[in-house]
């Protein structure tokens, strides 16, 4: 039986208290007060690798890494689990703190979660107010009773077990998180300048348009016969109607449709313009200390489970910046990518037999095409993408009717949650990770749009219908995105175990989705290769059960991040 501790700090000093807790979730033995919280940790932790029962992740860990330098294995992680557990059963928007959950346990008014702190923040451990307990109520009894609920919770979903792996990966999700934001991805300040440089040409002053901006600008306007702001599509849209060209809105793909040359140019102008924005020099400034880039990341900042920040841009990091990523000398950048991952979900999920097959090669897509589509893999990519994000107008919509003959069982599950959400139900993950209902209120996607937002240029019905159609297209989708959540969480977890037994030289230090890169001396190169290889195949077994569809993670040791693409 593994051991369980809860532990909460003093509001003020450097101490805490603890106790440990039984099968039930119940206290199994007295409680006890430690003068120093933090090192009584590291020592409990080298002796025993209890699993750690604590309010939230983030606001106690970055202080027990600052004062002992103490790297828990594994932990609980309440306001995750909370999370968890009220979008299983249908309260996505409910408060999540520890005191949100002792106030339900008691029938109490439950008190809204305190403001996420913003990206100047700096950690703030011993707030008296943070969890939101009412004034007279012990911090540790009320951390057991809400832990005790949610175990029976856990037993009593519909798969305990799924579940329960959720909540365990979620919670070594957030260890990890804390430890890449304090550890950083290395970054080149001398390269990143060049970069920034070549192109965006020299650092202007004052805040003004870079001078290749400022050029982009100039041509753009000259293109359109009139003077606009790139950056406003309220005078872009305009100009390009009076030259006959019909736009709904400025985006990438919409402009990339367009054959006039201003379409090009504006292409050209958003692309650098972001990266100025985003990942310019003042961006640097704000997040770059001591050749570290350090972002805070969101564990769960997405609906579908996948992770945001708060600022800082880690999990959009542009390709043509990359290369600023440099390893320390006598290190290597251990690069690990799992490609074609949410294609590959779908066959894991839905058992096709065909689809299991094409996914058991190397690339999906050339298997998918040899198979459905006279070997042309760019329209078997079409078709699956299509079937995956509920496309229908084109040459998608007829290319969905072959993987509807081909592929029925794969294509009976995305259209079996497609209806689910236009008739205002949910679906899950995997392991049970749900999603919200369209009258949950608003929940942002990677991208910072609200689920099933974005429409089907083909769809011409009715705007209810459209809506209904939408969140139909944002459920379909939900169930193979958060079930690689899954999948990509679990395998996070396996690998931050494995990394721990190599040794405390690699470091993880980014994570974006369905990669991940480790910082490691470059003699333990291969070790951590081999590390995730095994974390992948191990939360292909866990999450996926005995299915026969692989979930591959292409490797390679690096010096520069840029040199593994």
């Amino acid at each position: 039986m593994e051991s369980v501790v809860a532990v909460v700090a003093d509001p003020v000093g450097s101490g805490g208290r603890w106790c440990a807790l039984a099968a039930d979730g119940g206290a199994a033995g007295p409680v006890q007060a430690v003068p120093d919280l933090a090192a009584a940790v590291a020592r409990r932790e080298a002796a025993e690798r209890p699993r750690w029962v604590w309010a939230a992740t983030d606001e106690i860990y970055p202080w027990l890494l600052e004062r002992a330098a103490v790297r828990p294995g594994r932990c609980h992680d309440v306001k995750l689990v909370e999370s968890l557990l009220l979008g299983m059963a249908g309260w996505h928007a409910r408060p999540r703190s520890l005191g949100a959950a002792w106030a339900r346990l008691h029938d109490l008014p439950e008190p809204a979660d305190a403001p996420e702190p913003g990206a100047d923040d700096q950690p703030v451990l011993f707030a008296a107010d943070r969890h939101h307990l009412p004034p007279d109520t012990d911090p540790l009894a009320a951390l057991i009773a809400v832990y005790a609920d949610q175990r029976r919770r856990i037993a009593g979903s519909g798969h305990p077990d799924r579940t329960l792996l959720l909540c365990a990966a979620e919670s070594a999700g957030a260890l990890a998180a804390v430890e890449m934001g304090r550890d950083g991805l290395p970054w080149s300040a001398a390269v990143h300048d060049e970069l920034l440089t070549g192109l965006l040409g020299a650092r202007p002053a004052g805040g003004a348009r870079p001078a290749v901006l400022g050029d982009l600008t100039r041509r753009i306007q000259q293109a359109l016969g009139r003077p606009v702001n790139p950056d406003s599509p309220a005078q872009v849209l305009p100009a390009f109607a009076r030259l006959g060209v019909p736009l709904r809105t400025t985006r990438s793909h919409e402009l990339r449709e367009v054959e006039h040359p201003a379409a090009a140019l504006l292409l050209r102008y958003k692309e650098l313009s972001r990266i100025h924005a985003a990942h310019g020099w003042a961006w640097r400034e704000a997040w770059v200390r001591g050749g570290r880039f350090r972002p805070e990341y969101v564990v769960g900042g997405v609906v579908s489970g996948r992770w945001a920040t708060r600022g800082g841009g880690a999990l959009q990091i542009p390709r043509l910046l990359r290369g600023a990523v440099v390893a320390d000398p006598g290190h290597r950048l251990v690069v690990a990518d799992a490609g074609q991952l949410e294609p590959r979900v779908l066959a894991a999920l839905s058992g096709d037999p065909g689809l299991a097959r094409a996914a058991s090669g190397g690339d999906l897509y050339a298997a998918l095409a040899l198979d459905a589509f006279a070997g042309d893999r760019p329209r078997a990519k079409i078709a699956l993408l299509a079937a995956m994000y509920g496309q229908t107008s084109g040459e998608a919509g007829q290319l969905l009717a072959v993987m509807r003959r081909r592929f029925p069982t794969a294509l009976a599950l995305v259209e079996a949650a497609a209806r689910t959400g236009e008739a205002g139900g949910v679906v899950r993950s995997r392991l049970g990770r749900t999603s919200p209902t369209p009258s949950a209120g608003r929940f942002l996607d990677a991208d910072g749009a609200e689920p099933g937002a974005a429409e089907d240029p083909g769809d011409s019905s009715s705007p209810n219908l459209r809506a209904a159609r939408s969140w139909g297209r944002f459920t379909r989708n939900f169930v193979i995105q958060a079930s690689a959540s899954d999948w990509a969480l679990a395998m996070l977890a396996a690998l931050r175990r494995r990394l721990a037994v190599i040794g405390p030289q690699p470091r993880l230090v980014l994570f974006q989705h369905d990669e991940v890169v480790v910082h490691v001396p470059a003699d333990l190169a291969p070790a951590v290769e081999a590390a995730v290889t095994e974390a992948g195949e191990e939360a292909r077994r866990l999450v996926f059960g005995a299915t026969p569809v692989p979930f591959p993670l292409e490797t390679h040791a690096v010096e520069c991040y840029a040199d593994a693409k």
